[in-house]
């Protein structure tokens, strides 16, 4: 029997290939659990990990057993009540035992759940899998001062870490074949002219014959005498830092605050706001946020004035906008920056403003924009804006919308607007 025993170097995660190769087999089921665990939790602590649990019967694994095959015949010692053949009524209790037992108490198991906990990055990459954003990349990327190694060619000098072994060997090999070379076909016409005498019957002691040996014990000498490898044939891997383009984006959250925007909608639209922040830092390197609050009047703010703040009267959505498109055109150019646009509102504005507010959004914003979406927060009809914003989504492939009526629908809305299309 031969046993393999993997004497390699690992590092402090030395399970860290086995916990893959369980994720990737218990897939279905870590799917599941996260699903229940998200719904239990606060938006607050989606970063977090979390404990799991599996069922006993999913992770049993499969195994082989010796089968006994054939005809059997079982003698059970100590049997004096029935013989072969024997017929008998099934016990009323249905069961043959004649034992006094209780049953157990109904809230103890046998066996344990597997519990095990996932990691904060293992968690958000299950909960984010089906998801995507759309128009993701511009086509045009901007550099920024961070850099990136990369290999450049090699060297002829360098530390001793850096050198590459192959590339020197190769070159102590052809340097090795180039020196020799000489020597070597020297020493192989003067063997063919040994073996021509030998053929002709001339005698080892024959002057000839020991000067040749003599040339050709000289010639096998400075061969070798090469030296295997040179510091000459040393080569190093040379590296050479450049600019490393990134991708940026920028996110525009914009909030309705007027009086009918009550504190548990505010907090609603700060949870959706948060969802889609972690979403774009899991994309993008750099990421501006933005924050866009109105009523009658729009204002760039902080994010504690913009989450905080009190405000009372009515509802102008058109002054969000208009200062929005007045920002991606003063900071942040449509050739630059990824620009995402996350607005919440009850629905309610005025009558009129709703037709601008489609103008605007048709011929201004949409075009500079990755993607927009719009959530209403409300649990009543649809309002006009809502209404000329169906209009809006009609034309624009890069405009979603939804509602959200409870807190709890912040998760089946946000996987909605952001799943994945078909190819």
């Amino acid at each position: 029997m031969t046993y393999l025993i993997d004497r390699r170097l690992q590092g402090k995660n030395k399970s860290a290939v086995n916990r893959e190769r369980f994720l990737r087999r218990y897939k279905a089921q870590i799917k599941d659990a996260v699903g229940r665990a998200i719904k239990g939790r606060s938006i607050t602590d989606i970063e977090n990990g979390e404990k799991v649990s599996i069922p006993v019967k999913d992770v049993n694994e499969p195994h082989f057993g010796h089968a006994h095959g054939g005809v059997w015949e079982t003698i059970n010692p100590g049997n004096t009540e029935y013989q072969k053949g024997d017929q008998f009524n099934r016990p009323r209790s249905g069961g043959g035992g004649s034992g006094r037992g209780r049953a157990g108490n109904s809230e103890q198991t046998s066996e344990d759940d597997f519990i095990f906990e996932l990691s904060r990055e293992e968690f958000m990459n299950y909960f984010f899998e089906d998801l995507e954003l759309p128009n993701m990349v511009k086509t045009q990327l901007t550099q920024t001062i961070d850099f990136k190694t990369q290999r450049a060619g090699y060297n002829v000098s360098g530390t001793p870490s850096n050198i590459h072994v192959l590339r020197s060997l190769r070159g102590a090999l052809g340097r090795r074949i180039a020196v020799g070379g000489p020597s070597r076909r020297a020493a192989s016409e003067l063997q063919q002219e040994l073996e021509a005498l030998f053929d002709a019957e001339v005698p080892e002691d024959d002057p000839r014959v020991v000067e040749i040996r003599k040339k050709i014990h000289h010639l096998h000498t400075r061969i070798n005498a090469i030296p295997f490898i040179d510091p000459f044939d040393l080569r190093y891997s040379n590296r050479i830092k450049v600019p490393k383009p990134s991708t940026q984006a920028v996110m525009f959250c914009v909030m309705d605050v007027s009086g009918s925007m009550d504190e548990t909608r505010k907090d609603t639209a700060k949870r959706f706001f948060i969802l889609l922040y972690l979403f774009l830092k899991r994309v993008y390197e750099r990421i501006d946020v933005v924050f866009i609050r109105h009523h009658t009047a729009a204002a760039e703010v902080d994010e504690d004035e913009f989450f905080h703040s009190r405000e009372s009267g009515g509802t102008v959505v058109s002054s969000a906008l208009h200062l929005l498109q007045k920002v991606i055109a003063e900071r942040y150019s449509s050739s630059d920056w990824n620009a995402y646009v996350a607005q919440a509102s009850d629905g309610d504005n005025w009558d009129n403003d709703s037709v601008l507010c489609k103008q605007l959004l048709n011929n201004g914003i949409m075009p500079k924009v990755q993607y927009y979406t719009y959530v209403e927060i409300t649990d009543g009809p649809p309002q006009n804006l809502w209404e000329q914003y169906t209009e809006v989504a009609a034309h624009h492939a890069n405009f979603a919308m939804q509602k959200i009526v409870t807190p709890a629908d912040i998760y089946p809305v946000f996987r909605e607007l952001f799943k994945k299309q078909p190819k």
